[in-house]
């Protein structure tokens, strides 16, 4: 039985502060970064979603010490010289970011593993990931010649490579400087489009000697790192689903605290301001590691633009609720360059075009993006999420403006990023009720 969740509001409005959960992408990463490193991490501002969960498991069972206490963990690790062979699978659950790094991090380990995931997951591509690591002499097998899991990793002593980016994307080029953590000379990744940088900062955090220039990433291996401190800022990419709604529902004015602000994540901002909507950065914070600060976002009248190019790798995960927003907007939105979104937790095009056109938006899906005519009334309808969290998030963000009730089928996927997504999302319109 499909688990259904209908949401209607008449005439709302969100008002208030709020901070939203620990980033996704840096909680991953702290987690691996401190079983990796010899010695002692604590991580403050952790994500209790359902993703990162799973790297906490996963590296338990590479006989890593770690204590979670709501979004305090606290790691002991003998660094990866050390670990234990896993008794059983490795599993990732949905979660790409888990699978795709730790293929670069446990090919250059001294464990054989099998890692494996659900059946979404199990249908996303890994020989992007596989084919670099394969070239530094990594000894991954498994279905379609490693491109889905599961995967059997064999531990190895690896070689440095000089690699050219094929895709715009932040987990591959993680994966390979993972790998080239433990490898033998010089890892250097080259992209056409900078992707986050999420892996490169902290690495720097745990005291690896990596170099940036440009598009140029290089490494050298055989680096030991030590435990350190992580603080992790709010996520961008949930904040922008609220950031949505402020610009879009007339009235509404909400501000977001101590959220992230890497440049490399916050093409969200620049999509507000260009469209029209009124977007102040109030403070900023830790620019010399994660920066982070306070942002407020208000309704205005919004315009259609072209969204493409350089900008897509830095809103990726924000573009099903930039095509809700797009769709009340006046004039034309064009979304190009992004097949990415094809290959993410579902083929997010189709399905955004799908659920989005059955509330009655005009949206044609092309190749690589969207063209998204506005604005557009909406009206109440059943959504499917796909087991996507991202398209939860969005179904529910809609109803704010629907005439009529909307129906998520299967909302319990936003656990995923989003714990308290509902929550937030009620006290944002009760603040609303009240002013």
């Amino acid at each position: 039985m499909v688990e259904v969740k209908t949401i209607q509001f008449d005439k709302p409005v969100v008002k208030g502060t709020i901070q939203v959960p620990g980033d996704k992408s840096i909680s991953h990463r702290a987690i691996m970064l401190g079983s990796i490193a010899s010695g002692k991490t604590t991580v403050t501002g952790f994500l209790e979603g359902e993703d990162c969960l799973r790297t906490i498991d996963i590296f338990k069972k590479l006989g890593v010490s770690i204590e979670q206490n709501g979004t305090d963990v606290l790691i002991e690790s003998p660094g990866i010289q050390d670990w234990t062979t896993p008794v059983g699978e490795l599993y990732a659950g949905n979660s790409g970011t888990t699978a795709r790094l730790l293929l670069g991090i446990l090919s250059g380990s001294s464990v054989n593993s099998v890692l494996t995931g659900d059946d979404s997951l199990s249908k996303r591509p890994m020989k992007r990931v596989t084919i670099p690591l394969q070239s530094m002499g990594a000894s991954i097998s498994g279905n379609d010649e490693g491109d889905y899991l599961p995967l059997s990793i064999k531990g190895e002593s690896l070689k440095g490579i000089d690699y050219q980016m094929q895709v715009a994307s932040a987990q591959v080029k993680s994966a390979i400087l993972f790998a080239g953590l433990n490898a033998h000379g010089l890892t250097v990744v080259k992209e056409f489009a900078i992707s986050r940088d999420h892996t490169e900062r902290m690495f720097k955090q745990f005291g690896a000697n990596i170099q940036q220039d440009g598009n140029v990433v290089s490494l050298q291996g055989g680096q030991v790192l030590k435990g350190t401190d992580v603080v992790v800022p709010g996520d961008i990419s949930s904040a922008a689903f609220f950031m949505v709604a402020a610009a879009m529902v007339e009235g509404s004015t909400v501000e977001f605290v101590n959220v992230g602000l890497n440049p490399t994540r916050t093409g969200i901002i620049m999509v507000l301001e260009k469209m029209g909507a009124q977007v102040e950065v109030l403070e900023r914070y830790g620019e010399k590691e994660e920066p982070y600060g306070t942002i407020r976002v208000s309704n205005s009248h919004l315009k259609g633009i072209s969204i493409e190019g350089d900008i897509i790798p830095t809103l990726i995960d924000e573009l099903p609720i930039i095509a809700l927003l797009a769709t009340q907007a006046e004039g034309i939105t064009i979304i190009k360059d992004a097949e990415e979104l094809r290959v993410k937790e579902t083929d997010r095009i189709a399905a955004v075009t799908n659920e989005l056109n059955k509330l009655g938006a005009q949206i044609e899906a092309t190749d690589d993006g969207m063209i998204i005519k506005g604005p557009t009334p909406l009206k109440g309808a059943k959504l499917k999420s796909y087991g996507d969290h991202r398209l939860g998030m969005m179904a529910a963000i809609a109803a704010l403006i629907t005439e009529g009730p909307v129906e998520i089928e299967n909302p319990s996927c936003i656990a995923i990023s989003y714990p308290n997504f509902f929550e937030q999302l009620s006290d944002l319109i009760k603040k609303g009720e009240d002013e």
